[in-house]
């Protein structure tokens, strides 16, 4: 499906942010960003109204497209516990831009039933650091926070371990690599380089900042 075109003023629909052949905008990105604040959930093996519904997504609460200033006033409006979901396809994978309380922190298990791979990356501005998880098939396989590689959970700890030692984060025993003096930009930039290689994410920044999207109030309670 092509997509969408710089500038148009049509809303997206969740079909139309397929990716265009010989993009490549990746997730890097996102550490040079000061205004990431939304959490982002990443699947591939279902739609983007599934993605939706598997994070909790309210029936009969939809409230249309929606921009990123849009979903945030919804968000103040929304009870305790409740987020507002944008949803779409870009590269081969459905996303969510998670405003308010990200779901796919609580449900990522949920969301990777049924032989789905599912990404959450949740920027923690104010409780840093940021932190990544990688589910698959119902199972938490690999999490932690980026600059925190050494502490790692899930079932598969060591899952991105081979990545994280080629990219001179992790040494080859599993210690920090990293110089001291280590700029939290340039930490990030690295590590969400990783991810972005390892499970080929791309989403351009003008889906998170400045599209309408079809979007849901999701309830992680």
């Amino acid at each position: 499906m092509a997509d969408i075109a710089e500038g148009t003023a049509r809303p997206a629909q969740a079909s139309d942010t397929a990716q265009a052949p010989g993009t490549a905008d990746g997730i890097r990105w996102l550490a040079d960003w000061d205004q990431w604040f939304a959490g982002l959930t990443f699947a591939r093996g279902i739609g983007p109204d599934e993605l939706a519904a598997r994070l909790g997504a309210l029936p009969g609460v939809h409230p249309g497209p929606l921009g990123a200033p849009g979903a945030w006033s919804m968000v103040a409006e929304t009870v305790d516990g409740d987020g507002v979901a944008r949803v779409g396809r870009w590269g081969g994978w459905s996303f969510a831009v998670e405003h308010g309380l990200p779901a796919g922190a609580e449900r990522l298990t949920e969301v990777s039933r049924g032989g789905v791979e599912a990404v959450h990356l949740d920027p923690q501005p104010d409780h840093p650091p940021k932190q990544f998880a990688y589910a698959r098939d119902g199972e938490l396989v690999c999490c932690f926070g980026l600059g925190e590689e050494l502490w790692r959970g899930g079932h598969r700890p060591d899952f991105l371990l081979p990545e994280l030692i080629a990219a001179g984060i992790l040494t080859a025993d599993g210690a920090c690599a990293r110089p001291a003096d280590e700029a939290d930009r340039g930490r990030d930039r690295r590590i969400l380089a990783v991810i972005e290689r390892r499970f080929g994410l791309s989403l351009p920044r003008r889906l998170i900042a400045d599209t309408p999207l079809p979007a849901y109030v999701t309830c992680t309670r």
